[in-house]
């Protein structure tokens, strides 16, 4: 289908792209994608689901974002519905010519009852970059989410950009969670400090809500000598990493989801027995 609100070609005011996916039950125990909307630098495909989930793979058709640059990208699963979404690559925010910053903004909404797995490749902020990203998540009662975020500060060898990232989680109506990071030129001093991100390059999250915490929440926890486990005000967890590099840190970021206490069904998926 086609992108909306997109302009295919740069300009000095860089490109807008405005992406949407749209999951609902198909009545046969499955996940239909009603819209699936994305052209440009948002193009999305859907690949092959297992069982009643859909997945959807967002490929980077154009590079990007640069300066100037407005992304928008907007997920929402419907009561029932099962979705999981990652990309085909890392992401680069690269310089732009102008002195714009580029923006990138996610949201996520899940009905009760529905359940979303967000999973993309890392961002990457390059040396002379300037990008503000925004991660919105909107969860109904009864609803299950899964979210990563890993962001890498530079190329090997190369100090970073500049790289505002937010990060606001709701469920039922109640905000438990809004976070701010800021790295980079221009960003408060103290960043790249023992308070903050202690000299690692880079630095992930996972985001967990699922109902059963709201009974049984984990305990708040280290996990190894850079990763901590935090329970929210709410059915929900948030698990922080840093490390020097990306596969460090996916590492890090994979090994304290298996092994801290979630309920099963965290995500919408279900572990594997050992």
């Amino acid at each position: 289908m086609a992108g909306l609100n997109t302009r295919p070609h740069r300009g000095t005011a860089g490109v807008r792209a405005h992406a949407r996916i749209a999951a609902r039950p198909d009545g046969r125990g499955g996940t239909a994608l009603p819209v699936l909307a994305g052209d440009g630098p948002l193009a999305l495909r859907r690949t092959r689901g297992t069982g009643d989930e859909a997945r959807v793979t967002v490929v980077g058709a154009m590079s990007g974002p640069l300066g100037g640059d407005r992304f928008l990208l907007e997920a929402e699963v419907a009561e029932g519905a099962r979705l999981r979404v990652g990309s085909a690559a890392a992401t680069l925010a690269l310089p732009g010519q102008g002195g714009e910053p580029a923006r990138y903004e996610t949201r996520l909404r899940v009905g009760a009852g529905g359940a979303l797995r967000w999973e993309p490749e890392p961002l990457i902020s390059v040396r002379g970059s300037d990008l503000r990203v925004h991660t919105r998540a909107d969860v109904a009662a009864g609803g299950r989410l899964l979210l990563r975020e890993e962001l890498v500060l530079g190329r090997h060898g190369e100090p970073p950009g500049t790289l505002a990232s937010r990060l606001t989680l709701r469920v039922a109506g109640r905000l438990l969670l809004d976070q701010d990071l800021a790295c980079g030129p221009g960003a408060p001093g103290g960043w790249d400090g023992p308070a903050v991100l202690g000299g690692h390059r880079t630095v992930g999250q996972v985001l967990l809500v699922a109902p059963e915490f709201a009974s049984r929440p984990p305990e708040p926890r280290l996990l190894g000598d850079t990763a901590a486990l935090v329970p929210l005000d709410g059915p929900a967890a948030l698990i922080t990493a840093v490390a020097q590099d990306a596969l460090t840190l996916r590492r890090l970021l994979s090994e304290a989801h298996r092994v801290h206490p979630c309920p099963d069904g965290v995500g919408g998926h279900r572990r594997s027995p050992p």
